[in-house]
């Protein structure tokens, strides 16, 4: 069993992996320590279990098409006063193999062994359909 867990986010505003990439590429450069971070309301109650190695699963138009190691959780004080939690993420994105996923609120999290594998190196998909191709069939029960 591993000794790690990770989650899963919707990449709201993502067209696809490229584009994500490039507005973390944004938000990197803007940032003191050069890491991209994604910040939300809630803090992970198994923080421990992910830092030992897990990673943020991003949806992207109804798939989750990538991932990233989550490096920490730091601590962000918003200008309305309220605590909040960005996750420190890695600047590597892993794309994996596409896993079909409906819409949902905030992040969840993602056992190891229900996430999807990473593509081989060099790879950029595993579909020979496009992705809105494939959600389509989905939602109609064909795949």
């Amino acid at each position: 069993m591993d000794n790690f867990t990770n989650l899963i986010k919707l990449s709201v505003g993502s067209e696809n992996v490229e584009t994500l990439i490039d507005w973390q590429e944004m938000r990197r450069a803007q940032s003191a320590d050069g890491l991209a971070r994604h910040v939300t309301r809630m803090w992970p109650k198994r923080e421990a279990e992910i830092v030992a190695g897990g990673s943020i699963y991003w949806v992207i138009k109804g798939a989750v098409q990538c991932r990233q190691k989550i490096l920490r959780f730091d601590e962000v004080i918003g200008e309305d006063g309220i605590r909040r939690c960005a996750f420190v993420l890695d600047p590597v994105i892993h794309r994996t193999h596409n896993a079909l996923r409906r819409p949902f609120q905030g992040w969840r999290y993602l056992k190891p062994e229900d996430s999807p594998p990473d593509l081989r190196e060099g790879l950029t998909s595993d579909d020979a359909l496009p992705p809105e191709m494939n959600q389509a069939l989905a939602e109609i029960g064909v795949i």
